[in-house]
């Protein structure tokens, strides 16, 4: 296994174009990782189970309606 100073060295010798497709197969493998990661965390989170709680949570209000009945109850 080769080193960080070993790897970065090797890069360096590189040419230019040489040094680019390392970068973007360096970005790739990063991207892939961090989206490994990602799914992987999020798999861990316990889920949550909305339905247990069907009937006690209050269904969705239209904003502007509920706006307009507060209002009507500060009018009185």
């Amino acid at each position: 296994m080769s080193t960080y100073s070993e790897v970065l060295s090797q890069a360096q010798s590189l040419t230019l174009d040489e040094q680019k497709q390392v970068l973007k197969v360096l970005s790739e493998l990063i991207r892939q990782r961090e989206t490994t990661q990602t799914q992987d965390s999020s798999e861990r989170l316990p889920r949550k189970n909305l339905k247990r709680w069907r009937g006690f949570l209050p269904k969705r209000v239209d904003a502007l309606e509920f706006q307009l009945q507060l209002r009507a109850e500060w009018d009185d």
